[in-house]
């Protein structure tokens, strides 16, 4: 599914919570699976979830205490929240992108920190976690539960520049101390849900009294501590408009904050609800893409249908070279540069280089790079040494034929793969060493696997075909050429460039049930790089992959759709 057609959806970040289960107190949705089939029915190109995380027991709405259950929000839903939808991510991928992050509520910089910090862990796994001030952090009492709560805490706080005061400051405190646990601020107005925002905070660049300047000193923390902005639209919805104020979002441009969108969603019915406002109040700020995050890293994505496709390109380029680390080494920024058609993204990336007049991009971190774009030439070529198979399309077949040629000492230098619509596929391999000896290979495949080959036969001086259409290709791999159309799961590999190195892959990916459909080989050196587009379990193909044994210097699984 070309999910860079349908540009009329957002990539949420605060997006649809997850309901309670049975821990007393509705605030979302149980039916995770109705969402995303909802989802998918209207064309969506991705779905996000949200939770928030359990309380302390002071911090409660009136319903909830009017329960006398503590934990409102407990176990039931949120300690299997993530492998909830992980589960769902797996089953659901070949059709929608599904996200999924955690609200954190803050509440004070003594236990309530070592509270949330504990509970993060429970919740591993997710895209993204946000931080929120619901609760006066003193008093216990919500910003956004009632009119009459809202008045008592203007009563303590003594009126209602002071009330503001003491918000702006509990969010300065959040993003000052928990700055390393959260990548999203949200809705940072949210007070006036039930009581008017000052104009200062309005028109925050015309004022020079005591609110905005504490706005613009929480403004520059998020600024310094890379956070995002919530834009979101559940404002619209409750009559007080989209959080934060247009004013507050030019600021935030100004200083150079990016900006996330979330409808923050109770209910299945307001699915997908002030997507059109929310991109024109961005427009109106000045912004011209916003943030999504997978796995904890930032995407780009464009307001503008005619820069999708860039985008979408980009952030695939990003997470392709981010598969190639550690989790822990994946939040550094990579360089990027930019070429052809891809120049247009040169406002949202002002610091990328140029790479000349080809429609290419190219993201490097730490020596390693990943070059995407379209494929230029796409004429046949002539391979002077091809063996052609047309085979069955089913995992272990390739195998079977590298195990042949391997065991004849044969080397395969280039392949190509076109997987046919009728259960069949064939296979184009590039192969040097003693032509008597390919020739005994192919004699031993024809009569061992007769039922698994429909044609196998070696022909020097073969015109094979161009690559099959696809409107990406993976282009190179740290400078080493690697045409390939870009799948929904790959393998890539760094190895030594020896007789029966793949054979060994092939193998571990035969024994997980594991259908290879592309191949494309390339090397450097003594060393071989491959990429294969593949299908099957990803969960077993990382757990088969990480023991290949010491001719592979790095293996990297990558799932595209999770």
């Amino acid at each position: 599914m070309d999910r860079t057609k349908n540009t009329d959806f957002i990539c949420e970040t605060h997006g649809i919570h997850v309901g309670t289960g049975k821990d007393h107190i509705k605030h979302g949705i149980d039916d995770i699976e109705g969402v995303i089939k909802k989802a998918i029915e209207k064309g969506a190109p991705c779905v996000t979830f949200i939770i928030h995380s359990p309380r302390l027991t002071r911090f409660r709405y009136t319903q909830e205490i009017e329960t006398n259950v503590k934990f409102v929000r407990g176990d039931a839903a949120y300690f299997n929240y993530s492998s909830k939808i992980n589960e769902l991510k797996e089953k659901y991928s070949h059709v929608i992108q599904i996200r999924h992050g955690v609200e954190l509520d803050w509440m004070g910089p003594g236990l309530g920190l070592k509270w949330n910090r504990a509970k993060l862990f429970q919740a591993r796994g997710v895209d993204f976690v946000i931080g929120s001030v619901h609760f006066s952090a003193t008093y216990g009492l919500p910003y956004d539960g009632s009119k009459e709560e809202t008045d008592k805490l203007i009563e303590i706080a003594g009126g209602p520049e002071a009330f503001w005061l003491t918000y702006l400051e509990e969010l300065t405190d959040m993003v000052a101390i928990s700055h390393d646990m959260i990548h999203v601020v949200g809705h940072l107005d949210l007070p006036k849900l039930y009581t008017d925002i000052p104009k200062s905070l309005i028109e925050p660049e015309n004022s020079s009294d005591r609110l905005s300047t504490k706005l613009f000193i929480l403004l520059g923390l998020i600024r310094d501590y890379n956070l995002v902005l919530d834009l979101n639209t559940s404002g619209l919805r409750k009559g007080c408009g989209i959080y934060p104020s247009v004013g507050i979002l030019k600021k935030a441009r100004e200083m150079g904050i990016p900006v996330s969108i979330g409808t923050d969603l109770h209910n299945i019915e307001n699915l997908h609800h002030g997507y059109k406002e929310a991109v024109d109040t961005l427009k109106a700020g000045g912004y011209n893409h916003y943030i999504s995050f997978s796995r904890g890293i930032r995407e780009k994505r464009p307001l503008h249908k005619k820069d999708a496709e860039l985008f979408n390109t980009l952030n695939t380029g990003i997470r392709i070279l981010n598969m190639r680390f550690k989790a822990d080494n994946r939040s550094k920024k990579p360089r990027i540069s930019l070429g052809g058609r891809f120049k247009q993204l040169k406002t949202a990336f002002p610091r990328a280089s140029f790479l000349g007049a080809l429609d290419e991009i190219t993201v490097r971190k730490d020596g390693k790079s990943i070059t995407l774009g379209t494929l230029q030439q796409q004429d046949s070529e002539v391979w002077d040494h091809c063996l052609y198979s047309r085979h069955q399309d089913v995992p272990g077949v390739l195998s079977v034929l590298f195990n042949m040629l391997a065991s004849e000492e044969i080397n395969i230098e280039n392949a190509r793969l076109q997987p046919k619509n009728d259960g069949t596929a064939e296979a184009y391999l590039n192969l040097t060493g003693d032509e008597a000896r390919i020739r005994e290979a192919v004699r031993f495949v024809k009569g061992t696997a007769p039922d698994k080959f429909l044609d196998l036969t070696i022909k020097p001086g073969m015109e094979v075909p161009a690559f099959r259409p696809s409107p990406m290709f993976l282009l190179s791999i740290d400078g080493v050429e690697l045409p390939l159309p870009v799948s929904r799961q790959m393998v890539m590999t760094i190895h030594s460039n020896t007789p029966g190195v793949l054979l060994i892959l092939l193998s571990a990916l035969a024994s997980a049930d594991v259908n290879v459909y592309d191949l494309q080989i390339g090397e450097r050196g003594d060393r071989h790089y491959a990429v294969l587009g593949v299908e099957g379990d990803m969960s077993a193909i990382k757990s088969i992959t990480s023991n290949l044994g010491p001719y592979f210097y790095e293996v990297s699984c990558m799932d595209l759709d999770r």
